[in-house]
């Protein structure tokens, strides 16, 4: 059918922007299921890098939201904080057809926040523990290339 030509062709860029960062593995996660890796750039800086990233993959950047300034807009003061949530829906849409709950996981969302020490640290939830989460048993290879791809998003904003 036109639409499993459709994904055939989206899942075959996802898998190209996979080998192309195959260098760079997934992160360790806290048992919470939150991965956090220091970046080396100051949290403006960080955010600009895996947007660029981001966009030169071709992965769709939905939304960057500016926490801080939200806050900041309320008058409640927050350290600098900017969520970024993006996805390519050829390969987020997976997970969810194999449970549709996963639904709460996607699309990707990765934190940067900048510390009480001025160090920037990204956060995003661990796709191991998305996948227990939902018990989701038949889409390893796809939870890796995803595992990839973030690592590699968030590899933009490391000295190499």
């Amino acid at each position: 059918s036109i639409v499993s030509v459709a994904l055939a062709a989206a899942l075959s860029s996802v898998l190209l922007v996979a080998k192309s960062t195959a260098n760079r593995s997934a992160y360790p996660a806290f048992d919470d299921g939150v991965v956090r890796v220091k970046v080396d750039y100051a949290l403006t800086e960080a955010v600009t890098r895996m947007q660029q990233d981001i966009s030169t993959k071709g992965i769709m950047l939905f939304s960057t939201i500016d926490q801080a300034k939200l806050a900041a807009d309320k008058g409640i003061a927050l350290r600098p904080s900017t969520l970024l949530v993006f996805g390519n829906p050829a390969l987020g849409s997976q997970f969810i057809t194999s449970k549709a709950q996963a639904g709460l996981d996607w699309p990707v969302r990765v934190l940067v926040q900048e510390d009480e020490s001025g160090h920037v640290w990204a956060s995003y939830s661990d796709f191991a523990w998305i996948a227990r989460r939902h018990q989701i048993n038949d889409r390893e290879a796809a939870f890796k290339i995803a595992s990839n791809v973030v690592a590699s998003i968030i590899s933009s904003a490391q000295t190499k």
